[in-house]
Order: structure tokens, then C-alpha cells, then sequence
């Protein structure tokens, strides 16, 4: 007779970052769609963005919950309500990296009621972000896994550990000399100016660096990686993490693929600052592939010369379009950044977001035919999904690498430059060669092919699927293991 089990409680615990947490949440919802039992962890300000969506799931039926950590801004010198990590942006200011090791200090301090609530639910799995190191001793305590989420692609997982093996950018003297990162494949060259300033001193950034190495050991000591990628989309690099350079991995994505209802692709993150029927609406009115998405994510400050440079490209282009401005880059008080009368002259033509768009809901739309972005992997995934090519415009982190996907390997996107300052002309020549240039149809199809891969992935017999399915068998099992020991002793 076949050994009876309680149900599997899986545990999630995301950085408090929309890019982090989004992810998070749809990967929940995957686990239990499987008939998992699953919890999220987050604060109350993080809670309230996805408060709805859980909701509807439970009245579905479908077992997810979410527990509440007090987050303790005022004891680390943070303002009240200070809960993520993107409040560290101020509008046009960038960063402020006193404000960041502050934000990470107050992460620490969830350990200890973090591991409370392990004690109290006891979970048999967690899952938690590679950017809380704690969270794997917090888990060997109670003699559970934990499983890494990095957010990013494969190709940038590969990449990043190959840099630091090698180190190939201490070889080349200046920002704009380039270097094929070494043992990689497909000859991915970067020039130096497009690394992280950690990755390319020797010198501390506030306390960045030493929470990326307690970041690394600590996943050196977990249990293994969750991936958000699907196995078409990036074969050769996946196989590579696995294969050569040894970890233990699942790929389970696109997770954004579990919002199936319009309502949860246009609940997915903060709230629209556009109504989603007006946008679909105008979205309805235009031709198939006639529009452009612009966005560059939530991190992403412009300068007002910057922004004016993108809307006098946009306009010289004759391009529909669709431009979604983040508030870091948007003061109501200072509308400097757009050319005296562009909204007006624009009206029919191009819509400005001032704000948070349903990005997914858009992209998925039959009107939109190119997606220009600053190559996030949440986003990149998106327009995958959405079966859009792509203008690519990295600023930071992993989204070199995730451009390198797009625009070399996949052959998918078209790249604005490589330089941080980027004139109207380079703007315009990119939007047009996406949108109808001499490869645009070439690029659209293989698109729409990826976007048909990503679907299949995720149904029943797919790739992310069985790997999903392997996962929780795996972690059935761990948990009997562990059952039978607790018998033993």
C-alpha cells in the first residue's frame, strides 16, 4: 500500500522589491495550482499589492496564505512605512546607497520572527531570495530546504559566475574596451563600462559587496536554484549552470503565465495608473503590430534631457506608441522633460503612462508589435511571452546579459547603443528597424515562435511543467526522509 503524506507546505520568502516580489507570488500560485500548500512572507505594504489576486485564488479554492512581518524601518533610521526596496530611488536622484544597507539591515532583523513563524507553521520547504543569505541557516535550524529564487535568466547566472571565476575585466584598461567573458558560449563580449561598480572595483559600495558574498555562500550551502526561464528559450545555458558549472536546478517558468484572467494580469504589482478597459480600449482601436511598448521598470531614473531625447525620437519615428513613464522619472511639478506640446500633437497617436502600467496585459495584446525596455528579466519575459521583438536599453545588473540574449543568441532584439547617453537619432533608428525595418518580420515570427514555446512549456508535459513536477516530488520525498529519521530517533 502507497505511503500516505500530509500536504506539502511550502514556504515563500521574496526580497521586498516589486521585481522580486511579483515573481514570488506567481511562483506561489504555480506551487499551489499543484495542490501544494503554500505561504508568503512579506510585510503589510507589500502584502496590500497583491492582497486581491490571493484572494480570488482562495476563493477558488486553491491553498495559499500569507503571514505578516512587521518590518522595522524606524529602528534602523528608515522612514515609517519604508518597506521596499525601491522607495531607496528618489525622483532623478538615483540611488542612495546609505539608504540601501539600511534597508538590507532591517531585512536581518526579520530573522528571528521570520524563524518564529517557522517554529509555529512549521513548513517542509523554502523558498526564498538569493538576496536574504540568512534564510538558509534560518532553514537548517528546523531541517528543512531551501531553495534559492535569483530572478534572473540563466544566460546571466552563467555569465556572472564565469566573470568571477576569470575576472577577464581587470585585463582591459578602459570603460569602452570590450572582453568575451571566458568559457561562456556563444562569444558574449562586453565592454567593461557595462559592469556593476562593485563587480568592477575592489572597493566596497556601503556594505553591497559583502552581502553578495554572504549571498553566494549561502547558496552554496542551499538546497538548490528555482529558475524563472522555460528550457526552449535558453537550452545551451541552462544545460551550462546544470552541467558545468554544478547546480542543482529547476526551471519553472514563465510564472507570469499563471495569470490567466485579464483582471490578474492587470492586478499584477502596484495599482494601473491607467484604467485597464481605457487602455485596452485605445489598445482595440489600432492595427495588429502598430504599436510600441515603452518601459524601462521601476529602478530606472532618466535624466528630463534623456526623457526629452526618447520623446523627439518617438515623434520623428511616426510610430503608435504606448510609453510608460516610472514616478521616479515623472514630477508632476516639472514637465521639462517632454517637448513644449507633445501629448497634444501626440493625442490618438501615442499614449503617456505616468506611472505603474499592466505591462503583461499589454504586451499581449494583438496591437503591440515591439517592446523597447531596459532588458529586467521580468520584462524581458514578459515581451517573450507577449511574442514581441525587442529595442533593448540595459542600465544595470544582469540586464547586459539578458540583452546579449535577446539580441545575439536569440536574434530577437535590436540594441539602442552601448553608451548611457542615447541621442533621438539612435532612438529613432532602433524604434523603426523593430517596428518595419528590413528584419521586423523575420524577428516577429521567430518571436511568436518563442512566445508559442513559452506557452507549451508551461501546460501539462512541458518542460517548466515537469520540471516543476520533479521539484515537488523531490521535496515529497525529502520530506518522508526527514519523517522517517524523526521516527528513527
Amino acid at each position: 500500500m502507497e505511503r500516505q503524506i500530509r500536504q506539502l507546505h511550502v514556504f515563500f520568502l521574496p526580497l521586498l522589491a516589486h521585481g522580486h516580489l511579483i515573481p514570488t507570488v506567481d511562483m506561489a500560485k504555480l506551487f499551489a495550482d499543484r495542490g501544494v500548500k503554500t505561504t508568503i512572507i512579506t510585510t503589510p505594504l507589500n502584502a496590500s499589492s497583491f492582497s486581491n489576486t490571493i484572494q480570488r485564488f482562495q476563493e477558488s479554492g486553491i491553498d495559499i496564505g500569507v503571514k505578516i512581518l512587521k518590518f522595522p524601518a524606524v529602528e534602523v533610521g528608515l522612514p515609517e512605512g519604508f518597506e521596499s526596496l525601491g522607495m531607496m530611488f528618489s525622483s532623478r536622484e538615483g540611488v542612495k546607497w546609505e539608504l540601501n544597507d539600511k534597508f538590507h539591515q532591517a531585512i536581518a532583523m526579520l530573522q528571528q520572527p521570520f524563524e518564529q513563524l517557522l517554529q509555529e507553521c512549521k513548513p517542509d520547504c523554502l523558498v526564498a531570495d538569493w538576496f536574504i543569505p540568512w534564510a538558509t541557516d534560518a532553514a537548517d535550524k528546523f531541517g528543512i530546504p531551501r531553495l534559492v529564487f535569483h530572478g534572473t535568466s540563466f544566460i546571466a547566472l552563467c555569465a556572472m559566475e564565469c566573470m568571477r571565476q576569470y575576472e577577464p575585466h581587470k585585463k582591459v584598461q578602459s570603460g569602452s574596451e570590450s572582453f568575451v567573458v571566458p568559457n561562456l558560449p556563444g562569444d558574449i563580449e562586453l565592454p567593461k563600462n557595462q559592469l556593476p561598480e562593485y563587480s568592477k572595483q575592489d572597493v566596497e559600495i556601503g556594505n553591497f559587496t559583502k552581502l553578495l558574498k554572504a549571498a553566494g555562500e549561502a547558496e552554496l550551502k542551499s538546497y538548490g536554484v528555482i529558475v524563472n526561464s522555460f528550457y526552449e528559450l535558453e537550452a545551451t545555458y541552462a544545460d551550462y549552470y546544470r552541467n558545468v558549472i554544478g547546480k542543482k536546478a529547476w526551471h519553472i517558468g514563465p510564472v507570469s503565465l499563471c495569470n490567466r484572467e485579464n483582471i490578474d494580469k492587470a492586478e499584477r504589482g502596484n495599482k494601473s495608473a491607467i484604467d485597464e478597459h481605457e487602455c485596452l480600449k485605445w489598445l482595440d482601436s489600432k492595427q495588429p503590430d502598430s504599436v510600441l511598448y515603452i518601459s524601462f521598470g521601476t529602478l530606472n531614473i532618466f535624466s528630463s534631457a534623456q526623457l526629452k531625447e526618447i520623446a523627439v525620437g518617438l515623434e520623428a519615428s511616426e510610430l503608435q506608441f504606448i510609453w510608460v513613464v516610472s514616478k521616479q522619472n515623472n514630477n508632476d511639478e516639472d514637465e521639462d522633460w517632454l517637448p513644449g506640446g507633445f501629448e497634444k500633437r501626440m493625442e490618438g497617436k501615442g499614449l503617456v503612462i505616468r506611472g505603474w502600467a499592466p505591462q503583461v496585459l499589454i504586451l499581449d495584446h494583438e496591437a503591440v508589435g515591439g517592446f523597447m525596455t531596459h532588458c529586467g528579466w521580468n520584462s524581458t519575459l514578459e515581451g517573450v511571452c507577449g511574442g514581441v521583438p525587442m529595442v533593448t536599453w540595459p542600465q544595470q545588473a544582469d540586464q547586459f546579459y539578458n540583452e546579449k540574449l535577446m539580441t545575439q543568441v536569440l536574434k530577437i532584439g535590436v540594441s539602442v547603443g552601448t553608451q548611457k547617453w542615447v541621442k533621438r537619432e539612435a532612438i529613432e533608428k532602433a524604434v523603426k528597424e523593430i517596428m518595419n525595418g528590413e528584419r521586423a518580420e523575420e524577428m516577429r515570427n521567430t518571436a511568436r515562435a518563442l512566445a508559442q514555446a513559452a506557452k507549451k512549456a508551461v501546460e501539462k508535459g512541458g518542460s517548466s511543467y515537469s520540471d516543476l513536477d520533479a521539484l515537488i516530488e523531490e521535496l515529497i520525498s525529502c520530506c518522508h526522509q526527514n519523517m522517517d529519521t524523526q521516527k528513527a530517533i
